[in-house]
């Protein structure tokens, strides 16, 4: 899986977003059977007045939030509770995904969390958005945070929704 971090805000220097990011995605996409050499994501690492901004243009929500994706098509299931269309591979590239320092840092100190593992919760998170799955419906929560305790637990890393961690809606 190609993911282009782009380190807007130096304090996620000392994250390893790199390879958190990559090691996320790649389990994302070996779970759903796609070949993570196929496809690429973007990753911004920016701050909460950045993503506020971010959110308030393309969400109309002023107000910071600890992840956006950007999918680079609609992937979205028919069906509430299904699974999304499958990417196209020649399509590469699956979208955009930002994280805000401030919010994730404070979730995860909250939480008693090390940020590391947060943040890897929220790159499955961003990235089964990108691949067109979502939490608007409750068949479709069920299905996308059953994928992401799965793809969590294959990383070593315990269920988030059992966990007193922040939720990511």
């Amino acid at each position: 899986m190609s993911v282009d971090v782009i380190l807007e805000e130096p304090a996620w220097g000392g994250v390893g977003l790199e390879r958190l990011a990559g090691e996320a995605t790649e389990a994302v996409l070996a779970r759903l059977g796609l070949e993570p050499s196929a496809f690429g994501i973007a990753l911004l690492a920016c701050n909460d007045a950045r993503i506020a901004t971010l959110n308030a243009e393309f969400r109309g929500k002023g107000a910071a939030t600890n992840v956006l994706s950007w999918p680079s098509a609609d992937r979205t299931a028919a069906v509430p509770g299904e699974m999304p269309l499958p990417p196209d591979p020649a399509d590469p590239e699956l979208g955009d995904i930002a994280l805000a320092f401030e919010t994730c840092a404070a979730e995860a100190r909250a939480a008693g969390l090390p940020l590391a593992r947060h943040a890897t919760h929220l790159i499955v998170h961003g990235t089964l958005h990108l691949l067109g799955f979502d939490h608007e419906t409750e068949q479709d929560a069920a299905l996308m945070e059953g994928l992401e305790t799965e793809i969590l637990g294959n990383l070593g890393l315990p269920d988030p929704y059992s966990q007193p961690e922040t939720e990511t809606r």
